[in-house]
């Protein structure tokens, strides 16, 4: 492609993408599948203007979005939360992860699409999405709420096993050919990640040298290489270019510059992201979603189904009432770039054709869905709590009826053995003497 055309193309790009997630955002949308939409829109498979033609004219740019957005969400991960939150919130963290992982895995077996596109879908289903759950707590005024605290520690439970779990994936789409091959892979997929978190506990100060300074020209050069140079590397050892970004941003968030870092990294990390979703809508054909409209369905309805179940098990574990696991269960269901990445990583490892049109229209459904019926958990909250307290009234009503209809034969047959006796009683008594 020429330079003017590349030109034309990216910046056609990032203008749709805004333009259209301008639209969604005032009734209320996020911007994540606005900005997938945008590349559908927008892209080859539909007709109308396509300003790429082909998606790997945008390869680079997309990646720098995933680096960006994991590197930021390092940043946001700190291990002493979990330590604050205790066992309690840890707990609720690994239910949630169990429920909905092993549902997303039974799923993509009972789809029979195959065994690595099911280890892919276990992660799609099971993964909520940290940004759009972060952007709901702050645009809802919910951070203050007491059960917000555990939704945060949830994401935070998801994220340790987001790094385990890119870990062990990635091995496998690679297609180890042997057992020893991939046992060889996650050997140094692993070591590769201890290494990473040996420098993040014991190596801070030496890389805080690195991103000492008060030019903020220079801090911003200095960590978007480290960023993009940790991500390369992790890649080039068959790791993951995301989970690369995420630890070196893990590391850099226990340095005396992480505040700068996460407020200078924001606006890079929103248009490079948007960029990575946009790229995501360009491989997808919209009449390829069509073809597993069903089988997204089904997914939707078992996510929503788990996510009850969760968010009422990890309120009662931390002694909420149901108005809070209303808000767990709720805030907590979209799906968002994890699965993105995972569709990305998907395709790069030419695993199923219906797995990323699949992942789309699952991301479109529950990004949409998702905050829509989060902003209205306290509505439904109230009205479940009304109709309980209804459904409590009329079985009190009930036993009362019931007690007067067992109470009125007996009263009338004391009643009656008085009238038969004027005797009976003190007065009776007093009469008779």
């Amino acid at each position: 492609m020429a330079l003017g055309d590349a030109l034309v193309a990216l910046g056609g790009s990032f203008l749709a993408a805004g333009i259209i997630a301008r639209l969604g955002t005032r009734v209320g949308l996020p911007t994540i599948p606005l900005f997938m939409l945008a590349g559908i829109i927008f892209g080859p498979h539909t007709p109308g203007l396509a300003l790429v033609e082909n998606p790997a004219d945008l390869k680079v740019i997309a990646a720098l979005g995933l680096i960006f957005l994991l590197f930021y969400l390092g940043l946001e991960f700190s291990l002493d939360d979990l330590v604050e939150g205790g066992r309690r919130m840890v707990l609720a963290g690994v239910l949630y992860i169990l429920l909905n992982v092993g549902g997303g895995l039974a799923f993509g077996f009972a789809v029979g699409w195959g065994t690595r596109e099911a280890l892919v879908l276990a992660g799609v289903i099971g993964i909520s999405s940290s940004a759009i759950v972060t952007k709901l707590l702050v645009d809802l005024g919910r951070l203050g709420n007491p059960e917000s605290r555990l939704i945060l520690g949830i994401i935070v439970v998801e994220d340790v096993f987001l790094a385990l779990y890119l870990a062990v994936l990635q091995p496998v789409l690679n297609g180890a050919d042997s057992f020893g091959e991939a046992a060889l892979s996650f050997g140094r997929a692993f070591a590769f990640l201890i290494a990473l978190t040996a420098l993040a506990r014991w190596g801070t100060r030496l890389v805080g040298l690195l991103v000492d300074t008060r030019d903020e020209e220079l801090l911003v050069v200095t960590f978007t290489g480290l960023a993009i140079l940790t991500a390369g590397v992790a890649e080039e050892l068959g790791v993951s270019d995301a989970i690369g970004a995420f630890m070196i941003g893990l590391i850099l968030s226990s340095t005396r510059a992480a505040p700068r870092i996460r407020q200078l990294v924001h606006p890079l990390r929103d248009a490079f992201a948007a960029l990575f979703f946009f790229a995501f809508g360009l491989s997808i054909e919209p009449g390829d979603m069509l073809s597993v409209a069903w089988p997204v369905a089904i997914a939707v309805m078992i996510t929503l189904l788990l996510n009850v179940v969760a968010g009422v098990l990890a309120a009662k574990l931390n002694s909420f009432g149901r108005a809070e696991a209303v808000n767990i269960s709720l805030t907590v269901l979209s799906r968002g770039e994890f699965a993105l990445v995972l569709a990305t990583m998907a395709l790069a490892a030419g695993l199923d054709g219906r797995l990323a049109p699949f992942i789309a229209g699952y991301v479109l459904v529950l990004a949409l869905f998702g905050p829509l019926i989060a902003s209205r958990s306290e509505p439904i909250a109230r009205a479940l709590s009304g109709r309980t307290a209804e459904a409590r009234k009329r079985g009190e009503d009930t036993d009362t009826d019931t007690d007067a209809a067992e109470a009125g034969p007996v009263s009338r047959a004391t009643g009656g053995s008085g009238h038969g006796r004027p005797g009976a009683g003190p007065e009776g008594t007093g009469g008779t003497s």
